[in-house]
C-alpha cells in the first residue's frame, strides 16, 4: 500500500503540473476581461489609460507563461495568491467553501453507496421478477435525468408544494447562528439529489455483480450445504459482487464534484461552487488554479482510494502491480 500511495504520488506531480498550466493557458484565451471584472460598473465610466494601468497593477497584461510560474513557485511555498474577484486571499476563499461542499460530496456518495447497495442486492435475487424489473427501469431514469432538472424539481415539490423542507441555504432565513437542526434540514435537499445522481451506477453494478456471483460455483456450494439465504446472499455473494462496486468509486468522483458545483448552485449552498462560477466568469487566475488542483487532486485520491479497497477486499490483487 505505501509504495502504490508513493507511486502514485510521484505520478500525480506532472499531471497538476499540466492541469495548472491548462488553467491558465485557457483563461489567457478567454473572451471574458479580467479588469472589467475587477472593476464592475466602475469600468464602465473609465478611460483606456485607466483600464491600462489596472490591468498592469493586477499583472494580466504579461504572459501566461509568466504568471503561471509565479503563482507556482508561490504555491510551492504555501501562498495561493490572491483573488483578484474576491479580494481575499485564495487559501482564505476555499477555506471558508470546502468544509461545506465536502460535507455535502460525502452524505451524498454515502447515501448512493448505501442506498444503491440495498437495491441492487434487492433486484439480484430474483433476476426478472417485478422489484428488479422496477428498479432497473428506476436506475435507467435517473441516469437519464441531468442533476439540475431533478434539483429543480426537488424544489418544486418538497420546498413549495409540500412545504416540508427549505429550498436553499445554509440557515433559516433571518438566523444569525449556524446551528446542527438547520444545517441537516438544509443539508437533505442538495445531497439526496446530489445522492440520486450518483445512486443508479451503484444500484446497477451491485445488481450485476450480485447476481453473477449468486450463478458462481462456491455459491451454489455453500446452498447445497444448506446454508441459509441469508448468509449465503450476505456471506457468499454480497462480498464478491461488491468489488466490482469499489473500482467504480474512483471513477464517479469527477461526476460528484461537476454535480456539486450544480447542485450548491440551484441551492444556494455555500460551497465552492459559487467561487467557481466567479473564477471563471472573471478569469481570476489563482483562484482557478487552485480549485482546478483540488478537484484534479480529489480524482486522484478516489482512483487510488478505489485500488487500495479493492486490494484490501480482493487477496489475489497484489497491490504492487497495480
Amino acid at each position: 500500500m505505501a509504495r502504490l500511495t508513493a507511486r502514485r504520488a510521484l505520478f500525480a506531480v506532472p499531471v497538476l503540473l499540466v492541469v495548472t498550466f491548462g488553467v491558465f493557458a485557457v483563461a489567457a484565451a478567454s473572451p471574458f476581461d479580467p479588469v472589467k471584472a475587477y472593476a464592475g460598473t466602475a469600468a464602465l465610466g473609465a478611460d483606456q489609460e485607466t483600464l491600462d494601468r489596472l490591468r498592469e497593477n493586477l499583472g494580466v497584461d504579461r504572459p501566461f507563461t509568466a504568471r503561471w510560474w509565479d503563482w507556482l513557485t508561490s504555491a510551492l511555498g504555501g501562498d495561493l495568491g490572491q483573488s483578484a474577484v474576491m479580494r481575499q486571499p485564495v487559501a482564505e476563499v476555499i477555506g471558508e467553501r470546502l468544509f461545506w461542499s465536502a460535507l455535502l460530496c460525502a452524505a451524498a456518495f454515502a447515501a448512493a453507496v448505501l442506498l444503491g447497495t440495498v437495491l441492487g442486492v434487492l433486484a439480484a435475487r430474483r433476476p426478472g421478477s417485478l422489484l428488479d424489473r422496477a428498479v432497473t427501469s428506476l436506475a435507467y431514469t435517473l441516469e437519464a435525468a441531468p442533476v439540475f432538472w431533478t434539483a429543480l424539481l426537488a424544489v418544486w415539490l418538497f420546498a413549495l408544494q409540500l412545504d416540508v423542507l427549505p429550498a436553499g441555504g445554509l440557515t433559516d432565513t433571518g438566523s444569525d447562528q449556524v446551528t446542527f437542526g438547520q444545517v441537516t434540514s438544509h443539508l437533505i435537499l442538495p445531497a439526496g439529489v446530489l445522492a440520486v445522481s450518483q445512486l443508479p451506477w451503484f444500484t446497477l453494478y451491485v445488481r450485476q455483480g450480485v447476481g453473477d456471483a449468486l450463478a458462481e460455483d462456491p455459491v451454489r456450494g455453500a446452498r447445497a450445504r444448506g446454508l441459509s439465504e441469508r448468509t449465503v446472499l450476505l456471506g457468499h455473494a454480497l462480498r464478491s459482487g461488491l468489488l466490482p462496486v469499489l473500482t467504480l468509486i474512483g471513477s464517479r468522483v469527477p461526476e460528484l464534484i461537476t454535480g456539486a458545483l450544480l447542485v450548491e448552485t440551484v441551492f444556494s449552498w455555500p460551497g465552492i461552487a459559487a467561487a467557481t462560477v466567479e473564477a471563471a466568469t472573471s478569469v481570476d487566475f489563482p483562484l482557478l488554479a487552485a480549485l482546478a488542483t483540488l478537484a484534479t487532486a480529489a480524482v486522484l485520491a478516489g482512483n487510488l482510494l478505489a485500488d487500495l479497497l479493492y486490494g484490501l477486499a480482493d487477496p489475489r490483487v497484489k497491490l504492487n502491480e497495480m
